[in-house]
């Protein structure tokens, strides 16, 4: 059995390298390209006023990346500010890029990598007329915002990148033909909604029903379910259980 991961390239391999060294037959299919926000200015005026926040909230580690790029020159990380990460991916990063330790808020270990599981770590705090940065993607989820909003936070959505569909080049192309015609050789990483969205566009005609997919998240599930996938198991986006479930499957 081969696992496909449809990470963005920048996550998705580190992934896939990490599922080898496992022993697990594993490639990289980006169902996701990340490329820079149309404007750049937005990015450059919350960098001016990040002081001004109580909490910056990354909803992905290319979030990071492409705040970090637009970051002025000689600029530095507002020591009272908080940071916000849905995984530890993203958390890393913010790590890399000088956010101290001390300052960042993550999901409990052993919670979901998500906007849900964060939440139940900021609720705990108090929220009324606090101003609240969110760097996403274009045409991001809300969801954390107006759990914010509802706290009494003013919260302001910047995006730092856009997310778009992929041209697949002639490896990739031969990969999905594969995975399409023999279903049952592969395993799919799913890890976002769009991904399997993309995945729809990007191969029209094909059968799903005989292939399995791992997902993150039920809301993830659900769109796999949707797109035809016969079985879809939740699982967290970790190498190590990742390992586990194709491990189980005889991969």
């Amino acid at each position: 059995m081969r696992v496909i991961v449809t990470r963005p390239q920048a996550q998705a391999e580190p992934l896939a390298a990490r599922l080898r060294a496992a022993g697990i037959d594993a490639v990289t299919l980006p169902l996701i390209e990340i490329a820079a926000a149309h404007d750049a200015q937005p990015l450059r005026a919350a960098w001016a006023a990040l002081g001004e926040y109580t909490l910056a909230m990354f909803v992905s580690a290319n979030a990071v990346q492409y705040f970090m790029q637009a970051r002025p020159h000689a600029a530095r990380w507002p020591q009272p500010l908080w940071a916000a990460a849905p995984g530890p991916g993203t958390a890393a990063m913010l790590r890399a890029a000088g956010v101290p330790p001390a300052r960042l808020v993550e999901p409990r270990p052993g919670d979901a990598y998500d906007s849900e599981a964060l939440w139940q770590r900021l609720r705990e705090r108090e929220w009324q007329g606090r101003r609240v940065l969110v760097l996403r993607g274009e045409n991001g989820r809300d969801w954390l915002g107006e759990q914010l909003r509802s706290r009494g936070a003013q919260v302001d959505f910047v995006a730092a990148y856009r997310r778009v569909l992929p041209r697949l080049d002639a490896a990739a192309g031969t990969l999905l033909e594969a995975a399409a015609a023999r279903p049952r050789d592969h395993l799919w990483l799913v890890s976002s909604s769009e991904a399997a969205a993309n995945l729809r566009r990007l191969a029209p005609q094909a059968d799903w029903a005989q292939a399995a997919a791992v997902a993150p998240h039920a809301r993830i599930v659900a769109a796999l379910h949707a797109l035809g996938f016969g079985e879809v198991a939740l699982v967290p986006v970790d190498a190590a259980a990742l390992a586990a479930v194709v491990r189980s499957r005889g991969a």
